[in-house]
């Protein structure tokens, strides 16, 4: 479910004009790449082409074209002292105006990107875990939050995630999509067992990581061998989540150190298997 950042139907239901400022061109440094874009209405914006003065400039300019019906329907910016920015590169923006079609097609776009989200699959819905998907809510994701226990997911006040409450949270792993992360972190050690071993009995999971002590993961390793027979699995484990760099157990730390990781492997993979033109092109 798309959070009301990403509601773009929304944004144009109830704003009656609007310019689409895209990046055409992106040269050396810029903040963002070609394909990048953001609506502009009179008072309000929806997305970004990478914040600063170009962003203060591109708004600036699609007002004027709301505002007197016509203007130059393209720009090429320098970011250099000129404009307060030194990133040094170029960047070719283009402005439309947004009627039904260019409406319908980026609708379509952005429902295809919030398809694509590579999805995070969190394991518990403790302290850890709630602050986990806070994290990630902003995030480009789709985040579920999986838990047995059904009052602690009732409890749960996340914006913009999903939540799953299942007897058999093993069987979630399974059903997952390719490219999915899973990160386990319930109330009961042997759960955690049997779901992180199901995770990584997956070949195309982004990432697999448990919350854990060293003796918990020594403990893991042994079960592991025992019970399953395919010790080479663990070396994909990350455990415990977050690193061992920051020595603080506090949940909003360890959350915020692991959404770091999580987001590094979840999109990078994403990445690698989204072609170019689907990354970054407007439909036609």
């Amino acid at each position: 479910m798309p959070s009301n950042r990403d509601d773009i139907r929304d944004f144009l239901n109830r704003r009656k004009q609007a310019v689409l400022v895209e990046v055409k061109a992106a040269n050396g440094s810029t903040p963002r790449d070609a394909g990048a874009w953001m609506l502009v209405a009179r008072e309000s914006i929806f997305g970004t082409i990478g914040g600063g003065q170009l962003e203060f400039m591109a708004i600036d300019h699609a007002r004027k074209l709301l505002h007197h019906g016509t203007g130059d329907s393209d720009m090429s910016v320098p970011l250099g002292p000129e404009i307060g920015q030194c990133c040094g590169g170029r960047v070719a923006l283009g402005f439309e105006r947004v009627g039904r079609d260019l409406a319908a097609a980026l609708i379509e776009k952005v429902d295809l990107e919030i398809a694509r989200r590579p999805h995070v699959y969190i394991f518990g819905a403790g302290h850890v875990g709630d602050a986990l998907a806070m994290a990630l809510s902003l995030a480009p994701l789709r985040v579920i939050l999986v838990d047995t226990r059904e009052d602690e997911l009732s409890a749960t006040q996340v914006p913009g995630i999903e939540t799953c409450l299942t007897a058999m949270p093993e069987t979630v792993v399974r059903d997952a999509p390719d490219g999915s992360a899973f990160v386990v972190l319930t109330h009961d050690h042997a759960l955690d067992f049997l779901i992180t071993a199901e995770a990584l009995a997956r070949v195309d999971a982004a990432y697999v990581g448990m919350i854990g002590s060293k003796t918990k993961k020594a403990t893991f390793r042994s079960w592991l061998e025992r019970e399953v027979g395919r010790p080479e699995i663990f070396d994909r484990l990350v455990c415990p989540v977050g690193g061992t760099a920051v020595k603080d157990k506090r949940p909003s730390v360890i959350a915020t150190l692991a959404a770091a990781e999580i987001m590094t492997s979840a999109l990078n993979y994403h990445l690698q298997d989204l072609p170019v033109k689907q990354r970054v092109r407007i439909p036609a």
